[in-house]
């Protein structure tokens, strides 16, 4: 309880210093050392000695590399190598296709056909009052259906009084519908505020994508997000982070916050290039890095599909809460024995001592409950 008590207390912290990060903060001028330049330098500890040289790695060794250095590896290399074959303009045509893939894997992708991409079954929306006036949306695709189903949602929040949002990514996948995506930060954003925008090299400005209604909602908004959140779902973190002071939970989204385009190749194979970067309502790009999390916490990526994939029958509620379990008491100590022993016996004769897999558990929505709830009991004070 105390280290759950600890880890509320810092996210009240994080969520307190969102708030307050707005506002600019002035840059003192750095005040010099009195005395003369001799004392300040007699004052000054002895600079350390050179640390032991480290081996460069490959990637350091070829970034240091300048024009003339790159120049001058490949003509040493088709005038000197053992196997001229092995230097011919194809062959280095497809080192640097290769190498500009790993250097760039976010930007640069080269796909079978048009039809080979790999299918994920997709999810769909889901809604639930976790506890108390708590509620806990997951988006899915960020397709039509969904976001009529949101709007649904949200409409029956003043009867239930509902005054805290928990906002799912972690099943929203790569959307690549900008417009609809902005449709579904408008329900949470502010009026008249950019939501994110696209930046080409080439344009001469970029492409604003703003709402233009009022949110559906206005009360406490907490964001969940891991690889799994990618292309405009990370552009909806980044807002609601920025609009709504929403603290980010759960794992780093996938960094794919961008416009695609797929070029065919005469072979029939698809380049896939990012021809746009998403830009945050605060001016930073999310890509290629994405949208970091204010509170990390892991979770098994296999976990968290299974409980999604349960949850539709069985509810979120029983993947949060851990099941308490009987602990050391005065009484316990004074008779010599142990109640979590005692227990831990008595359920495995229950199981006929076979080992069963606990049941999954979601410490990210977890943790997004303790926050709100952390949060509401230091503001009721």
């Amino acid at each position: 309880m105390i280290c759950r008590f600890l880890q509320a207390a810092f996210a009240i912290f994080i969520f307190v210093a969102n708030l307050a990060a707005q506002a600019p903060t002035p840059r003192l001028p750095a005040q010099a050392p009195s005395g003369t330049a001799s004392q300040v330098a007699s004052k000054s500890p002895a600079l350390p000695s050179a640390s032991p040289s480290v081996t460069p790695t490959t990637e350091d060794l070829v970034n240091s590399l300048g024009p003339a250095d790159l120049q001058a590896v490949i003509t040493l290399l088709k005038s000197n190598f053992v196997d001229p074959d092995a230097i011919t303009d194809t062959e280095l045509n497809r080192a640097t296709v290769e190498g500009l893939m790993v250097r760039l894997p976010r930007g640069v992708m080269l796909l079978p056909g048009k039809d080979n991409s790999p299918t994920v079954a997709p999810s769909t929306f889901y809604s639930e009052i976790i506890t108390g006036h708590i509620a806990y949306l997951r988006l899915g695709p960020l397709n039509s259906a969904n976001l009529q189903a949101l709007d649904k949602s949200l409409n029956a929040f003043p009867a239930k009084k509902v005054n805290a949002v928990i906002v799912d990514l972690r099943a929203s996948g790569t959307a690549s519908d900008f417009g609809l995506a902005t449709e579904f930060a408008k329900r949470f954003c502010p009026k008249g505020k950019s939501v994110f925008s696209l930046r080409k090299p080439a344009a001469r400005q970029d492409r604003v994508f703003n709402s233009e209604r009022d949110p559906a909602f206005r009360g406490l908004v907490m964001v969940l997000a891991d690889g799994d959140t990618a292309g405009a779902a990370e552009g909806i973190a980044a807002a609601l982070r920025f609009h709504d002071k929403a603290l980010v939970i759960g794992q780093p989204t996938a960094g794919r916050a961008a416009e695609y385009s797929d070029l065919s190749l005469p072979n029939g194979k698809i380049l896939r290039l990012a021809i746009a970067e998403m830009i945050s309502p605060d001016g930073r790009s999310l890509f290629p890095e994405g949208v970091k999390p204010d509170l990390p916490v892991d979770m098994s990526m296999t976990d968290k599909r299974q409980i999604f994939q349960l949850s539709g029958e069985k509810g979120m509620g029983q993947f949060v809460y851990e099941a308490g379990r009987p602990h050391m008491n005065e009484a316990a100590l004074l008779a010599g024995t142990n109640p979590e022993v005692e227990a831990a016996e008595a359920a495995q004769q229950r199981r006929g001592r076979s080992q069963e897999k606990p049941p999954p558990h979601d410490p990210v929505l977890q943790r997004a409950l303790d926050v709100v709830t952390s949060l509401e009991v230091y503001q009721s004070r």
